[in-house]
């Protein structure tokens, strides 16, 4: 039987970590050999908080990319309580700037810079974005060490973000890497426009249960941590839905191996060079887990070749993003074929090694060309490449 092939529009990362240095060097062109474009996240040592570091860094991200890339690094700045409106509409002008990312203070990865009076010291800030068309990137989670990890995310959207946006409705804001029913419900609860979401694979994929099933593990640990099943499914069931307020943000975030494998490890997923054939897993058998309960085992072979919602697939990955943003859709396409292949346990960089998500594991879906719109060349050989 002839392989399921699957083209759509060549997708974008709203949600990217890149490092910098050479750790930047060794992990960009895993991106940029799939992705046409990314949204790229500022906290960096030490953090992205003005036109010119923004400037700078996306300098190092074109030099960092193999010569006949067409990659296009969207930048954004990192939020302080010290931001001020003027670097607000420098940015805006610019041109290279795309929207202003809230980490609050302590939430994750190089936060400690981040926002502590975001409704005092930060609100001239977010009203001018408001004026200026400038998404604020909301990483959704309280730094309240009394309320449990695996409520952050609801009680962030009750405490901050609902009364920010009843606050500052014209404000367009991204809630990323959601993980919760209760982040579906709330983005689906606002009718203005102004309110989207970005979903990775590894919540997608994966529960709770994953970080700890045959001893600890690290590779799965990640913040936003994984939640229960019902929210997994809830997530499922939003991105498929054909919603345009859920689009493709990987939340792609090396560390090296050793940083992880420690005994105080680093959160964060590396997915990079796998998600985009996680993402089709996920639309294809969408439909199924919602049937495996319902229909007697016989009739299972007649519903395991179905696509699922993989015709849902491309609005996801490629289309909602730029109409939120404002941004045209890709002019390229990307082809994946249902062909079986197996992750790197590792890839070893002059950085150092870094384990990517499902390391050792085989998945269904790869990339099997992507074609670039401006000057259609296809880059085959380069994925095959870049998995070994």
């Amino acid at each position: 039987m002839e392989s399921l092939r699957l083209s759509i529009v060549q997708p974008d990362d709203w949600h990217l970590h890149l490092r910098d240095g050479n750790g930047l060097a060794s992990v960009a062109p895993h991106s940029a050999s799939v992705f046409k474009r990314a949204i790229v996240m500022p906290n960096l040592k030490p953090p992205i908080t003005t036109l010119s570091q923004a400037l700078a860094y996306r300098e190092r991200i074109l030099k960092a990319l193999p010569p006949d890339s067409t990659f296009t690094p969207l930048m954004t700045l990192y939020l302080t309580d010290d931001t001020t409106t003027s670097e607000i509409k420098l940015a805006k002008k610019s041109g290279a700037v795309f929207a202003v990312k809230l980490y609050p203070a302590g939430a994750t990865t190089n936060s400690q810079a981040g926002v502590t009076d975001l409704f005092g010291k930060c609100m001239p800030v977010l009203e001018e974005m408001a004026r200026s068309s400038l998404p604020l990137l909301v990483h959704g989670e309280v730094v309240d060490t009394s309320v449990d990890i695996f409520d952050r995310e609801k009680v962030f959207i009750d405490t901050i973000l609902s009364p920010l946006v009843t606050k500052l409705p014209e404000l367009k804001v991204v809630m990323e890497h959601i993980t919760t029913r209760d982040a579906v419900e709330f983005v689906e609860s606002v009718t203005s426009g102004n309110v989207a979401a970005t979903v990775t694979p590894q919540h997608l994929l994966l529960n709770r249960n994953a970080i700890f099933q045959g001893g600890l593990q690290p590779h799965f640990y990640c913040l936003p941590v994984l939640k229960r099943e019902h929210h997994r499914q809830a997530l499922i069931k939003a991105v498929t839905s054909g919603s345009n307020k859920y689009f493709l943000g990987t939340d792609s975030a090396p560390h090296e191996k050793r940083a992880k494998e420690a005994s105080c490890g680093c959160a964060g997923i590396y997915s990079a060079p796998v998600a985009l054939p996680l993402y089709a897993q996920v639309f294809e058998e969408a439909s199924l887990d919602s049937f495996l309960s319902l229909v007697p085992t016989i009739v299972l072979e007649l519903i395991c070749f179905q696509a699922g919602a993989l015709d849902m697939l491309e609005a996801f990955t490629s289309l909602n993003g730029p109409n939120f943003y404002g941004l045209p859709a890709n002019k390229g396409t990307v082809t994946l074929v249902k062909t079986p292949w197996c992750v790197p346990t590792a890839y070893s960089f002059e950085s150092g090694t870094v384990v990517p998500i499902f390391a050792g594991k085989t998945i269904q879906w790869s990339v099997e060309s992507v074609i670039n719109g401006e000057d259609s060349c296809e880059k085959k050989n380069e994925l095959e490449s870049l998995r070994v």
